[in-house]
């Protein structure tokens, strides 16, 4: 099978049903399958797959190993020229796979693509995972085409054009399984969040290219697992994106980033203090503190990262502060960004 969409489902029976209908319509075909991988799933999700669905191929994994090793596991059964990890709150649309198998197929510099992703609740509006691309800025902080921080723009067709771009979404990524497996994989240390871009930033630096094809079109519920306000969520941010810089950031630049980033996460955590959210700012205590205690365990993976990169900057990297650009400067769209960026 050339393209093969997998979906990682753990107790989520109600997602399959609402969601996984729509994946099928638009993506089987003799050269497109779709597979559900189940982290274990305690609910009666595999029970319904094999009344419902009972030719679909299932890979049953032993135990919850999160979205980062549950893909991994589920990625070494498959023997596809290209993967799909595709969240199971996605609704797709008609021949929503062709342009991205097309786009790879003639660009085989390429390691990875996605879709532009709706807001499946406010389907004019991007979705906040993903949007029109990703991107992060000098400090390490992710935004999108289409989504600034909190702010999420509507889709009015501004962000059609197919560019290269820093991180494609986890939500819906489109992989050369060849690539996914020489750069590692995801890191399944990190359980959730920020896994698809630390495997983004790895390609990147490699002299892969990553690439948004807005022809592409799917919706996203986002927040189906851990919502935004989520102190467990906030955590694994925080933890994870300082082990990716960790992971990833060249020497020279090692000490101005991680100083200048521990005072804007100071400045995060007092306001959400302020904010009475008690909870939240204590996830970021303690993101902190699992993050000095895991360092050590990443030393190795950090000399290894460098010694495979072949960029040092990399051009789809942001070189300011999208939290001074957004916070000071009023600049709360990509738009307004990508006009400083290119003057630089």
């Amino acid at each position: 099978m050339k393209t093969s969409v997998v979906i990682l489902n753990w107790n989520g029976r109600k997602l399959l049903e609402q969601f996984l209908p729509s994946v099928l319509q638009h993506s089987l075909n003799e050269e497109c399958n779709v597979i559900v991988a189940d982290n274990n799933s305690s609910d009666d999700s595999q029970e319904f797959l094999r009344t419902h669905y009972p030719g679909l191929p299932v890979i049953v994994l032993d135990k919850n190993y999160g979205f980062a090793e549950g893909y991994n596991k589920a990625l070494h059964q498959i023997d596809s020229e290209y993967v799909v990890l595709l969240n199971s709150d996605v609704e797709t649309t008609p021949d929503w796979v062709q342009p991205m198998v097309s786009y790879m197929d003639a660009h085989p510099e390429v390691a990875a693509v996605q879709p532009k992703v709706r807001d499946y609740k406010e389907k004019g509006r991007f979705e906040y995972a993903g949007a029109s691309g990703g991107f992060i800025d000098r400090y390490g902080y992710p935004f999108c085409r289409g989504r600034i921080l909190n702010e999420v723009e509507e889709d009015r067709g501004q962000y059609d054009t197919e560019i290269p771009i820093f991180w494609a979404t986890g939500a819906c990524l489109f992989i050369r399984k060849k690539d996914y497996t020489e750069a590692g994989g995801l890191d399944g240390c990190f359980f959730a969040h920020m896994e698809e871009i630390d495997l983004c930033w790895r390609l990147n630096a490699r002299g892969k290219k990553v690439v948004c094809i807005p022809s592409s079109v799917v919706y996203h519920v986002g927040g189906a697992s851990l919502n935004q306000g989520n102190p467990k969520k906030m955590y694994l941010n925080f933890r994870n994106n300082l082990l990716m810089i960790y992971k990833n950031i060249p020497q020279r630049l090692y000490y101005s980033t991680f100083t200048i980033r521990f005072f804007f996460d100071i400045l995060a955590g007092l306001r959400l203090l302020l904010n009475a959210n008690f909870q939240s700012a204590w996830s970021v205590i303690d993101a902190y503190k699992d993050f000095f205690k895991m360092r050590p365990l990443y030393e190795s993976i950090r000399q290894e990262n460098l010694q495979k990169a072949v960029k040092e900057i990399i051009s789809t990297q942001y070189r300011k502060s999208i939290l001074i650009d957004f916070y000071f400067r009023g600049k709360k769209s990509y738009t307004a960004i990508v006009e400083d960026w290119n003057r630089k």
